[in-house]
């Protein structure tokens, strides 16, 4: 789930309204709780991913806002359409760009050091902590460029830190899905 921090949930239905997470709730049911849990005015849902990877296509992987209304989404340049994750990320991009969302493309790497169909290669899945937000490289120069330039110019002030994740690609993870935070006390 992804929030934008001033009333707008986004999320794939593959990973919420599944048996594997939210057994016996219906998409209703979770919507209600989001929106109470986040203070939320509506939700933005879009397909998703079903039962082709370890997280139900988390939406972190694909989309991620910068401020309100405006969403960083990683996209293929070249889509193959028999691959659902390709199909979901343009159906998704459609839906939020429907919903009003300003988004800034980030193309998927080209090459990649791991070549594995389960590979997570996501630059949306980047982690924001202060002062800095880190962000996964590939090894493919262009778009690694691409993607910490994008970065830079929608946080200003903070420092790019780019970071090989491989091994948590590889596990269907990236930066953000890895950090929990734990309270002082």
């Amino acid at each position: 789930m992804e929030h934008d921090g001033h009333g707008l949930p986004i999320v794939h239905e593959s990973s919420w309204v599944n048996k594997n997470r939210n057994l016996g709730l219906s998409r209703d049911a979770i919507e209600r709780r989001l929106l109470t849990a986040y203070g939320a005015k509506w939700v933005s849902w879009a397909d998703g991913v079903w039962g082709k990877d370890i997280a139900d296509y988390n939406i972190d992987s694909l989309a991620r806002f910068t401020r309100a209304c405006r969403a960083l989404i990683n996209q293929p340049d070249n889509p193959d359409w028999e691959d659902p994750f390709h199909a979901a990320a343009y159906e998704t991009c459609d839906i939020l760009k429907i919903a009003g969302l300003e988004l800034v493309v980030i193309p998927e790497p080209e090459y990649r050091r791991v070549k594995s169909i389960d590979f997570v290669a996501s630059y949306a899945n980047f982690y924001a902590c202060n002062g800095a937000v880190v962000v996964a490289e590939f090894g493919d120069r262009e778009t690694d460029n691409i993607a910490r330039t994008a970065l830079a110019r929608h946080n200003p002030g903070r420092e790019i830190v780019t970071l090989n994740v491989d091994v948590l690609g590889e596990v269907g993870g990236g930066i953000h899905c890895a950090p929990q935070q734990l309270p002082n006390a």
